[in-house]
């Protein structure tokens, strides 16, 4: 991956729709060579995909959280297994320290949210948890 692989991935991490020929206006370079450069960068799975993020409007009414869990030793894959059937659950993520999973939430109620997070809490494997709400967001610069 070059510099010019990183400005495509910034482009469209700013704006997943951009056409093709916008970004090789953008780039200077022609449109033939932008798309070989999205198809490598595809098959190399640098793109997994395009997407919409969803921006506050949408975001509107939903209470997000992330729960900080410490798990059982060997018990990762079926922790796992029960979370990506929670609703609630919109990722999970290994780390290192003090908690081993990082998990991201979001749900419609707090009654949705107290019963997802009572839900991880018992699942086999996990043995303590921690969860902070999301009260605003202040900096997002993820890129899908």
């Amino acid at each position: 991956m070059d510099e010019i692989d990183e400005e495509i991935l910034k482009l469209l991490g700013e704006d997943a729709r951009t056409p093709v020929a916008t970004l090789a206006s953008k780039l200077s370079l022609a449109r033939s060579t932008v798309q070989t450069r999205l198809d490598r960068l595809e098959r190399q799975k640098f793109i997994a995909g395009y997407t919409v993020r969803l921006g506050e409007a949408a975001r509107a009414g939903r209470i997000r959280a992330t729960a900080l869990l410490q798990i059982e030793p060997m018990t990762l894959p079926a922790v796992l297994s029960k979370l990506k059937r929670l609703p609630e659950v919109r990722s999970a993520h290994t780390a290192s320290g003090r908690f081993d999973l990082v998990v991201s939430l979001s749900a419609s109620t707090t009654d949705a949210l107290d019963k997802a997070l009572d839900a991880i809490g018992e699942v086999a494997g996990v043995r303590s948890s921690e969860s902070l709400i999301h009260l605003s967001t202040r900096i997002d610069r993820r890129v899908r």
